[in-house]
């Protein structure tokens, strides 16, 4: 039995480039890893199924989940003799723009990967996560990476120095699909400083990391959801260094140095809004799989 913990994460940078051939975007995306995640446990099972147990009432815990289809495609992949029985507890909020579902998917590529003693490489774990999403190779890594192609290319940059990470998730969900072809009917005219932002985590710059955050998909989302303008407004109102929309939303974060800013945004928030609200700090590349009760 082993215990593995997906990370969320936020974009310090999105950047839509153009389409594909292939009809995916073509992105530039500036990631960061973050303390909120989900814990997945895993077993062996004789038999060859695969059980999943969430603990969100209403969560599909069918071949329709990542985590599901992550095993399943480990076992396919590499013939493996046996099953497993997943157990996952969301703290991630679900369709929020934080890679929830991905994150569950990388956490079940490395325990598989553990569980069986496959010792795959992280370019393997990579290719095959690529084929059920394009966040998952980053999701299998963390830390602060650039994301190019449609999001599965990665260079790993300087760390981001640690910093307060303030979350907010309106009662809202927003389809990824929609905010893509919203984007496309009205592209941005102003694009994230990509260059700038490397320099930035090249000098540990906080600063200048938060003078640069932006994401392309806020004007397609904000069309229809001014809630997340709302959020904005009203972190930056309470001291956090910068706000932005994390993925295509809809929740907004903020930065800050200073936890006792991170608490008292994080109050207000609760207060003032509806929002599920997280109070988190950026994380360095993805921690050890670990046996069940070692920790």
């Amino acid at each position: 039995m082993l215990t593995v913990t997906g990370e969320a994460k936020i974009n310090l940078t999105l950047d839509i480039l153009g389409r594909r051939d292939d009809g995916f975007h073509e992105v530039a995306m500036v990631m960061q890893s973050i303390g909120l995640h989900d814990t997945l446990t895993l077993e062996k099972t004789c038999g060859p199924g695969i059980e999943l147990t969430i603990d969100v009432p209403g969560l599909a815990a069918d071949a329709s989940n990542l985590a599901w289809r992550a095993a399943s495609l480990m076992q396919t992949e590499y013939g493996l003799p046996g099953g497993v029985c997943i157990r996952l507890t969301k703290r991630i909020p679900i369709a929020a723009g934080l890679a929830g579902g991905s994150t569950d998917a990388a956490a079940v590529l490395r325990g598989m990967d553990a569980l069986y003693g496959l010792h795959l490489t992280s370019a393997e774990l990579a290719r095959l996560g690529a084929t059920l999403g394009s966040d998952i190779p980053f999701c299998l890594q963390g830390g602060t990476m650039l994301a190019t192609g449609r999001g599965e290319i990665l260079t790993r940059l300087p760390d981001l120095p640690p910093v307060w990470v303030v979350l907010a998730k309106p009662p809202i969900s927003v389809s990824t699909a929609w905010a893509y072809k919203t984007y496309d009917a009205s592209p941005a005219s102003v694009h994230p400083d990509t260059e700038g932002m490397k320099q930035a985590l090249r000098d540990a710059d906080v600063n200048g990391v938060a003078a640069r955050l932006a994401n392309v998909l806020e004007c397609a989302t904000l069309t229809k959801y001014d809630v997340i303008r709302q959020y904005k407004e009203l972190m930056l109102q309470n001291g956090v260094k910068a706000s932005l929309m994390s993925g295509s939303g809809p929740t907004v974060f903020g930065i800050t140095e200073s936890r006792e800013i991170a608490e008292k945004t994080a109050d207000v928030m609760r207060k003032q809004t509806e929002a599920a609200v997280f109070v988190t700090q950026t994380t360095g590349q993805t921690g050890e799989v670990l046996p069940k009760g070692s920790r």
